[in-house]
């Protein structure tokens, strides 16, 4: 009997959306089912190398760039409505077209707005139930929520009771109207008991020109630092390049086994507070500092609700100095157990 084809389609916005898939994607392999994936950009270029037997298909980008001002980005995000909009009725012509070559029996979205298809059960991943923007944060949540409707069921990753990763990102108040389920903090990643090598790892991702700007203040304050540093810049190349100066060594990007050795050989972290990192990091149980970015509110909203519980420090990212990392013995670290979704469970909806 022939596999049951499910697509799975992680936003490029950052890696993010596309690391907390691979466990989704390696599940859906232990489950007898062929996963077919679309995205991208470098979301693309992360899953064809973690999982270069697969077939891919290429969707149209949303193409989403940060200002190089935080207050700024609000602004570009609203002049590109209309690109977005366009994008999203593209992914849905495109979905379609895959469900028909593929003979689809269910589909797997994350946080891509368009990808779904009322002729299969498709479930859309996210941990924004609500959209913090501001003053508009009523009207954007009722948006996604909206698009969220057209879908099967949704996934939050998280946990439904407090203690949990999202707050009220991915709660909401009010009874909602679309099947949801909590299935619990994702991560590719295994806490391993191995020797502590570096003092640091750097783990740095997102769009552009951000990663770049913080990148470039990072080396330059981490240069004359004692401490052993990796240095992950989270760029997908094609090949992978590893630098040595004095105390650093800098990678391009690590993936699958890599990776996570560095991360369980690092005594702290320094990133970004994107959702997935905050998952990655609450399984592996590490102490970090974090400095959003500029202008994402959702970020700055983690940040801030880590720092408040005593959980880990945080500062913007024109303050940041090397003397703040010494804040990070003051706080106790990520830690939010490490429940196992019920993946047969929820695939039988295909």
């Amino acid at each position: 009997m022939p596999k049951k084809k499910i697509l799975v389609a992680p936003l490029n916005w950052g890696l993010g959306h596309a690391t907390r898939c691979i466990p989704i994607i390696n599940a859906l392999e232990a489950n007898n089912f062929e996963p077919i994936i679309a995205s991208d950009g470098s979301a693309l270029a992360l899953l064809k190398k973690e999982f270069p037997h697969l077939k891919f298909y290429e969707l149209p980008s949303y193409d989403i760039r940060y200002a190089k001002k935080g207050y700024f980005f609000k602004s570009k995000i609203l002049l590109k409505t209309f690109k977005i909009s366009k994008t999203i009725t593209e992914e849905r012509k495109i979905a379609l077209e895959i469900y028909t070559k593929e003979d689809l029996s269910g589909i797997i979205s994350d946080n891509r707005l368009g990808v779904n298809c009322k002729f299969i059960p498709s479930v859309f991943i996210t941990h924004q139930l609500n959209v913090l923007s501001g003053k508009t944060t009523y009207f954007s949540s009722k948006l996604h929520q909206r698009y969220i409707k057209k879908f099967k069921e949704c996934w939050v990753p998280d946990l439904e009771q407090e203690p949990n990763l999202s707050g009220k990102l991915g709660h909401l108040k009010e009874k909602n109207d679309f099947q949801l389920k909590y299935i619990g903090p994702l991560s590719r990643l295994n806490k391993r008991e191995l020797p502590i090598i570096y003092d640091l790892m750097v783990m740095l991702s997102g769009p552009e020109p951000q990663r770049t700007l913080l990148e470039e203040k990072l080396l330059h304050e981490l240069k004359d630092d004692p401490r052993k540093i990796i240095f992950i810049r989270g760029v997908m190349d094609e090949v992978q390049t590893k630098e040595t100066r004095e105390n650093l060594t800098i990678y391009n990007f690590l993936i699958g086994k890599a990776l996570e050795n560095a991360f369980n050989q690092s005594e702290n972290i320094l990133a970004r507070s994107g959702y997935t990192t905050l998952m990655d990091l609450a399984k592996l149980e590490k102490k970090a500092f974090f400095i959003p970015t500029p202008g994402q509110t959702e970020q700055i909203y983690l940040a801030k609700r880590l720092q408040e519980n005593n959980i880990a420090p945080y500062c913007k990212q024109h303050h940041f100095t090397i003397e703040k990392l010494e804040e990070i013995k003051l706080y106790q670290g990520l830690r939010f157990g490490n429940s196992i979704p019920e993946w047969s469970d929820m695939f039988s909806l295909f």
